[in-house]
């Protein structure tokens, strides 16, 4: 009875919605912590600055995990869909070169952290603008890719 259960449960189905749903508590973490950059630079007051930190380094350390699962689903997608279907589809190629400059961002956005952490703030408000707002349309071609399987 337990067999015939689990052989009915949609695995791939289940393995895309939780990389899909790491995927959006991923997004939304590193859209966030950005924006906090921007606030972060434009305060004079060390007690605000200093609640900053404590924002920013809570907010990266909660989503860093979602950037694993992410990972680790997508893998797992990739494998259980097979080397020959990876070898056709050129779509996943292009979304996975895409994915990496994301990882690359995350890494970056770590990087700028630990500068705020002490009291360095190497660039303006303006700047962290663009940072927070840039990497949606990378999402945007991502997702697309994704959905549409164009080529």
């Amino acid at each position: 009875m337990l067999d015939g259960w689990i052989n009915s449960i949609n695995w791939i189905g289940w393995i895309k919605a939780l990389h899909i749903f790491f995927m959006i508590a991923w997004m939304a973490g590193i859209f966030y912590l950005p924006r906090l950059f921007v606030y972060h630079s434009q305060t004079s007051s060390q007690e605000v600055r200093d609640q900053f930190k404590i924002m920013e380094r809570r907010l990266w350390f909660f989503v860093t995990p979602f950037a694993l699962l992410t990972l680790i689903f997508g893998v797992i997608l990739i494998y259980m869909h097979g080397r020959a279907w990876f070898a056709a589809s050129m779509w996943i190629h292009v979304k996975l070169t895409l994915v990496i400059f994301v990882y690359a961002y995350h890494g970056y956005l770590y990087f700028q952290l630990k500068k705020f952490a002490k009291d360095i703030i190497p660039h303006s408000s303006r700047f962290y603008r663009f940072l927070n707002e840039a990497p949606v349309l990378v999402l945007l071609a991502i997702v697309a890719l994704a959905v549409l399987k164009a080529f």
